[in-house]
Formats: structure tokens, sequence, C-alpha cells
């Protein structure tokens, strides 16, 4: 059972509105880690009940101010990867152990963000890399397993669409639509799997106002912040998510 003390409040509003400025203006990269904070007060699965209705409102808050302006191919790519990422995640999430798929995606975001200075510094010259389907699938896959199991599909996906040079317009619509459609596949095995409850469903309830008001400010800011500045703070949530992921899994 879920007490709504003052510390769920103190600690979840924060946390939600950070969480809604992740998803509606910085791509999602960061967002996972509204669920991380909140678990400190609820239990891990209940925070994972009540953050997916809180995503979702997000999603269908921040859909239409960048509808149509993704990149089609890389979106569709992500979602036809995350299908099996879900399917996979449901079957396993009580018995596999996710901290090795947060080690290895948090040491994913660092290395690219090491990759990315190397290249705005002169050590590398290296090309941006095209866009490929099967690394669409594979990114997908990736993001739409860690997005079940702990709301972490963000790094995976900004790690793929970081790679192709897409501006930053293209690159915050394509995270929405993915998210928008992966957060659909995994509300039903949630359901099954008894991640929601009564008691969610009224944290979600409380908390939603203030998801609304993080994808208001997340919006805003996008537009307001220079494509360079941007990406400079698209790698620092990068770098944060990393090494939170990191350590997470070795805690």
């Amino acid at each position: 059972m879920i007490e709504f003390s003052w510390q769920f409040f103190a600690v979840g509003i924060p946390a939600i509105i950070f969480g809604g400025i992740s998803k509606g203006g910085f791509g999602s990269g960061a967002a996972f880690v509204a669920g991380a904070i909140l678990a400190l007060v609820v239990p891990p699965g209940a925070a994972l009940g009540i953050v997916l209705p809180l995503f979702m409102l997000v999603d269908a808050a921040t859909l239409k101010p960048y509808w149509g302006k993704w990149h089609w191919p890389s979106a569709k790519g992500l979602m036809i990867g995350a299908v099996p990422g879900c399917i996979i995640a449901a079957y396993l999430y009580a018995i596999v152990d996710a901290d090795i798929f947060r080690l290895l995606i948090g040491a994913i975001c660092l290395a690219f963000v090491a990759f990315q200075l190397s290249r705005s510094v002169g050590w590398l010259t290296v090309k941006q890399i095209p866009f490929s389907a099967p690394l669409a699938w594979v990114a997908g896959l990736v993001g739409g397993f860690t997005s079940f199991v702990s709301h972490a599909g963000g790094p995976p996906t900004a790690v793929f669409l970081l790679s192709q040079g897409l501006s930053k317009t293209a690159y915050q619509a394509t995270t929405v639509v993915v998210f928008w459609a992966v957060n659909w596949m995994k509300a039903v095995p949630y359901a099954f799997l008894g991640i929601f409850s009564w008691d969610t469903m009224m944290g979600s309830l409380a908390l939603a106002p203030f998801a609304l008001v993080g994808a208001w400010i997340g919006v805003k800011a996008h537009h307001l912040v220079p494509e360079r500045l941007f990406f400079g703070l698209t790698y620092v949530l990068l770098v944060l998510t990393g090494v939170r992921l990191i350590w997470v899994a070795l805690a």
C-alpha cells in the first residue's frame, strides 16, 4: 500500500516535472530518472505503475506541437524493434536482472558522449552514420526492453538518433512519437503483471497536473534554446543518465 504522505509529494512533484521537461523538450534521455527518484518513497514496482500513465499523458500533450516533424524512417524502425523488446521484457520481467541492461546502456551513453566530444575537438574525423533500418531495429529492441523494465528507453534511442545528425526538432519529434507508441505497448502487459493498482492510479492522478506543467516547460524550452546549446544539454543528460544507470546497476 502506498502512503500518500508529504514525503511522497515532496519527492514526486519535482521528479515528475523533471520527467515532463525531459520528454517535452529534450528527447526523453533523462526522463526515466523520474521513476528512479519516485522509487525512493514507494516500492519500485509501484513507481513504474505511477509513472507510466503520467508519461502517456505527457506524450499526448506533446504530440500536437511536434506532429509530422519526426524522421519517419527512424521512428518506424525504432517502433518495429520495440515490439519484440517489450514482449521479451514482459516474459522475463520477473526473472531477469535488469541491472545487466542498465550497465550496458549506461556504458553506451558515456561512450557515445566521449565519441561526440572527441569529434568536436578534432581528435576524431568520422562521418555521421547514415540511417540504417537494422540499426533502428536493434536500438528499438534495446529501448523497448529497458523502457519496459525501468522507463529507461531514452538513452539507446538518443544514441541512435543523435548519430544521424538530425535537427533538434526532428530529433525531439521522433522521440515523442516513438515513446507514445512504446508506452501504449507497455500498458497492457503492465496490467497483466499486476504493476497497476488502485494506489498507483491515485498516485498518477495526484501528480498528473505536474506532469503537464513539465511538458509545457519542455516544449517552450525546446523552441527557445539554440540548437548547439540544445545538443550540449542533451549530452549532459546522457552523461547523467549513463552515470545513474551504472550506479544503480553496480549498487
